[in-house]
């Protein structure tokens, strides 16, 4: 019986248990999100627009199966449940970008109480470009420029631009079990990255690009005639070369292309302190205990990158907010009339 009372729980029943509660009382909305990994993210986002009147509650679709995932989330929970107290916050993956195409995507461009990252994942915001320095003084203590971080990831970002676009083209058209997120993927992961030759790297992967865009314009002629319209349409939503990895697959992009970027330059950071370090100390114990300070303070890199806010100024990460922020206005009208007719 309790179970079946809580798959039935929608927004009404909460908005019903919100008028049990003392008038001055805030009025509860409860937000489901897709995974554990992402109850804090969408809490630091929410919590801006809690007020007296407001409070969000971050929760998981269904705590009794552990279901996990959007599908889960927007079809077995929520759906038409979704209301002005139950909302769904979830990542944007390649449904915003498909405008509709899919049952889906529709849901997500469509329903109000729908709220999304634009970003492909949470991710993706994590590895901002602009925020990427700042993450490995965070990792290692240590603030001088190994390598120009933002204009590397920038430079990748515009160099396999040509190959998203692509790839979208594949899930716009129904090609991608020719051309899939994966076969994406295994084309633009980085390689050994070698801070000190940057270059390397990038043209390894220019060669990759090349190749798997020359191949997909021999295997799809069609595309001839709707790829540059599908790529004026990116740009008019506001994606651009030099910001399509924001786009891109997330876990890729932190996996196979930050964290290999990041970790060799942290381990030259670290080890540019350790021997400042042991030239400074004084003595053997001087040295042992700052080198010992030093490690204790250090954090991994992952971790670091996970914690990053740096995100916060980016383009899509204000088009969320702009979104939250009409909805809780909305809110707040509503609220007000409510209680200007229980007045009367």
């Amino acid at each position: 019986m309790a179970r079946r009372l809580q798959e039935n729980i929608n927004s009404a029943y909460i908005e019903s248990a919100n008028r049990l509660r003392p008038r001055k009382a805030p009025r509860k909305i409860v937000a489901y999100v897709e995974s554990y990994d992402d109850v804090y993210f969408w809490r630091s986002v929410l919590q801006e627009f809690e007020t007296e009147q407001v409070r969000f509650q971050v929760m998981l679709p269904d705590r009794t199966k552990l279901l996990r995932g959007k599908k889960s989330a927007l079809m077995a929970k929520l759906g038409p449940n979704l209301g002005d107290c139950m909302i769904a916050c979830v990542d944007a993956d390649y449904d915003w970008l498909m405008q509709g195409r899919t049952e889906a995507s529709r849901t997500l461009c469509t329903n109000p109480y729908v709220f999304h990252t634009y970003t492909y994942a949470i991710e993706n915001y994590q590895c901002y470009a602009p925020s990427l320095h700042t993450t490995c003084v965070m990792s290692t203590l240590n603030d001088r420029e190994v390598l120009n971080l933002e204009a590397f990831l920038t430079q990748y970002s515009t160099l396999v631009w040509p190959l998203f676009v692509w790839n979208i083209w594949a899930y716009r058209y129904e090609r991608h079990t020719r051309f899939s997120i994966n076969d994406f993927a295994e084309t633009v992961m980085l390689r050994d990255v070698n801070p000190h030759h940057p270059q390397d790297a990038i043209e390894a992967l220019r060669r990759r690009v090349n190749r798997k865009t020359a191949w997909l314009q021999q295997h799809f002629p069609e595309g001839r005639k709707t790829y540059a319209p599908l790529r004026q349409e990116l740009l008019d939503m506001g994606l651009t070369p030099q910001t399509c990895y924001l786009y891109m697959h997330g876990h890729t992009l932190f996996d196979h292309v930050v964290l290999p970027l990041l970790t060799p330059v942290c381990a030259i950071l670290r080890h540019e302190r350790e021997n400042q370090i042991n030239r400074l100390a004084g003595h053997a114990t001087q040295r042992q205990n700052e080198l010992a300070a030093y490690q204790h303070s250090q954090s991994p890199i992952d971790a670091m990158l996970r914690k990053s806010l740096g995100y916060r100024e980016s383009p899509p990460f204000q088009l969320l907010l702009d979104d939250l922020r009409q909805f809780v206005r909305q809110q707040a009208t509503q609220q007000k009339s409510e209680g200007e007719q229980e007045e009367k």
